[in-house]
């Protein structure tokens, strides 16, 4: 009985947002004492996003980039906005759904940003994740039109995309491919997995084609990195 209420406890909770969090923060520790979070070779040791490693069969950096941060800011900020996105989204597709979206969308991420990005440049952040968190809200906007809660949560992330991206383009050091590859990964994968019937349901249809369309994106924007 004691392990039941202690299920149901963590079962009511986005404990799923609270482990990935507290993963990419250890990680950043571990990044400070190894040398900094902004060290180069620190960064590359960990296993930070390098196209040209990714090419020779390091594969790992498609999913590793996720937990690694680079200076406070970053993983203050992606730390914040993961936690207020993660826990909403959490509770409305259940913990495993959930993590599948976090984790395909960041890999999607990442596999666009081997497929455009430099060969010399490296990158790390659950940013990719985010924004495929981000997709999963505009997702739901599409999914449920007549939740006025949902339309209007969905709305505000998708300015907050748009705005994101827009800045994107004029930064620098910003891996605004990885943030594009998220976005549509998140879109595509939430397609894919739905949410728990007791929301309601979307079309199987859909569902069905965005699982095609998530394999077909992933294996040609690999071989596309591998050719580049």
């Amino acid at each position: 009985m004691d392990f039941k209420r202690t299920w149901q406890r963590l079962d009511s909770t986005a404990f799923v947002t609270w482990l990935l969090l507290g993963a990419a923060i250890i990680m950043f520790f571990v990044e400070v004492l190894s040398g900094g979070s902004q060290n180069i070779a620190v960064l590359e040791h960990y296993g930070a996003g390098v196209n040209g490693l990714i090419a020779q069969g390091q594969w790992w950096r498609l999913i590793t980039p996720m937990f690694l941060h680079i200076g406070v800011m970053h993983i203050a900020v992606n730390g914040v906005m993961i936690y207020y996105v993660g826990t909403q989204l959490e509770r409305v597709f259940g913990h495993l759904r959930y993590f599948v979206i976090y984790m395909a969308s960041g890999i999607i991420g990442n596999l666009c940003s081997f497929a455009f990005g430099s060969d010399n440049s490296i990158s790390a952040g659950a940013s990719t994740a985010l924004f495929g968190l981000f997709g999963a809200f505009i997702m739901l906007g599409l999914s449920f039109q007549h939740n006025p809660f949902i339309q209007t949560m969905a709305k505000q992330f998708g300015v907050l995309v748009v705005i994101n991206l827009v800045f994107d383009m004029f930064a620098t050091n910003i891996d605004i491919w990885g943030h594009i590859g998220g976005f549509v990964g998140g879109v595509l994968v939430a397609f894919a997995l739905s949410v728990p019937r007791r929301f309601g349901q979307t079309s199987r249809l859909a569902q069905a084609l965005a699982v095609i369309v998530v394999l077909l994106v992933s294996v040609g924007l690999y071989r596309a990195g591998l050719n580049g």
